[in-house]
């Protein structure tokens, strides 16, 4: 098994030196998610990428978009490829990147994944042996079952993190895992534009960029921290990597699971920052007291502080969390959307117009208690526009929610989200 490094290699280095898609009278406007690569079909195009003073290039997508371009740097690459995911999923689209990865790695590239074993729990157990025949690089992040654990057993904390690496030049992060309910038909049309129509599968809506130049080398890091903690073991923490993330116009946050994580911490100086917008999407909210407090204290102060949560998820109980801090939120005048049609997965902050994160962190205990999580935090005007004029597209396909109509709800509602918010922290 090799150690990873992240220096600059080439095709002879051993690297061992180191420290589904919809049905057709599904269309986007009706569901605001980007059902056809490179396509408007919901009224949504990808911006221009975005050049910091470094000249790395920022470029922001949503929904299949994110996997399409992907796919276009992957078929590129001449040296490695490396992928950090959550859900390796054996779908059709899972199997066709594994099939493209295989290809790659007989034709002698250096290719490295590391999946969670929990997010990957029903992934064809046949099609990860495939590709570690082909000669593909691959770890499971704390195996689920005991014996397969070469070191201690931590089932509970999971690796959340979403990032690719490629050659050194290109690397993306985000929210969306390995599976066709995110990719669309991005993956297959790339790979197999002559295969059968596949199965119909919910949409979700999520997003992640791009990034190109001088800032890939510390998601090089990042991956390389965690290759390395999964094959030698040791402290979580050997997986954390902090750079820039109070300064600077580009940085990254891969957080671990620890009592001194500065996640919570740098989300919370985040917040009381703001002095004139919050824009907050997220698919999971069900924060600690603390992060609630400090959005309502921003609203307070005369903040804008708008919400996009999901109108419906695929983990139904967090929903049901989310909707425990309506009216509290409401009572101190913050804006509330719920995401229509679509499963949200989505998970970003803009602070000001000017802080924007975007990444795997969700808003709830898991996250910040339990995940390793990766976030990129980009300073930046007209990223942050960018931004912005995504939150106000989803907010076309979204339905807000007022004081006067929750103040009316069902009583067995209210019970049932003051019982979930009471016991989030196990969610």
């Amino acid at each position: 098994m090799t150690t990873l490094s992240t220096q600059p290699t080439d095709r002879t280095d051993a690297l061992n030196e180191m420290p589904c898609p919809p049905s057709p009278h599904e269309t986007g406007t009706a569901s605001g998610q980007t059902i056809r690569p490179g396509a408007n079909d919901d009224g949504w195009i990808v911006p221009a990428p975005v050049k910091l003073s470094d000249g790395t290039t920022i470029r922001l997508y949503k929904d299949g978009e994110a996997w399409h371009a992907a796919f276009d740097a992957m078929r590129d690459a001449k040296m490695r490829i490396c992928l950090e995911i959550y859900i390796f999923a054996s779908d059709d689209t899972g199997r066709a990147v594994a099939d493209f990865l295989c290809k790659k790695a007989r034709d002698g590239l250096r290719v490295y994944v590391v999946y969670d074993s929990f997010g990957s729990l029903e992934t064809d157990r046949e099609m990860l042996r495939q590709m570690q025949r082909a000669g593909v690089n691959l770890q499971q992040f704390h195996p689920m079952l005991p014996w397969e654990c070469r070191y201690s057993w931590r089932p509970v904390n999971r690796d959340h993190r979403k990032l690719i690496v490629i050659d050194n030049e290109v690397g993306g992060l985000g929210g969306i895992n390995l599976a066709t309910e995110y990719a669309g038909s991005s993956i297959i049309r790339a790979l197999k534009p002559k295969a059968a129509r596949m199965s119909r599968c919910e949409l979700w809506r999520d997003n992640a960029i791009s990034i190109r130049g001088p800032s890939v080398i510390h998601l090089m890091r990042s991956f390389a921290r965690t290759w390395n903690y999964v094959l030698h073991g040791g402290r979580i923490r050997r997986a954390e990597l902090i750079h820039n993330i109070h300064q600077g116009e580009f940085g990254l946050l891969a957080s671990v699971p620890t009592l001194s994580s500065p996640l919570q911490p740098f989300l919370c100086n985040l917040l009381r920052s703001a002095r004139t917008k919050i824009l907050l999407t997220m698919a999971y909210f069900a924060p600690d007291e603390v992060l609630v407090n400090e959005l309502c204290k921003a609203a307070d102060r005369g903040v804008h502080v708008q919400l996009m949560l999901p109108g419906r998820g695929d983990v139904k109980l967090l929903v049901v969390a989310a909707r425990s801090f309506y009216s509290r939120l409401m009572s101190h005048g913050v804006d509330i959307y719920e995401r229509q049609n679509v499963v949200l997965h989505a998970k970003t902050l803009v602070i000001d117009g000017h802080i924007s994160v975007v990444g795997s962190t969700n808003l709830d205990y898991r996250s910040i208690e339990y995940n390793c999580e990766l976030s990129a935090i980009i300073r930046s005007e007209e990223f942050g526009q960018q931004m912005d004029d995504l939150f106000q597209h989803d907010i076309r396909f979204a339905r807000q929610i007022f004081p006067e109509e929750w103040r009316t709800r069902p009583f067995c509602d209210r019970v049932g989200q003051w019982a979930v918010s009471r016991a989030r922290y196990l969610l």
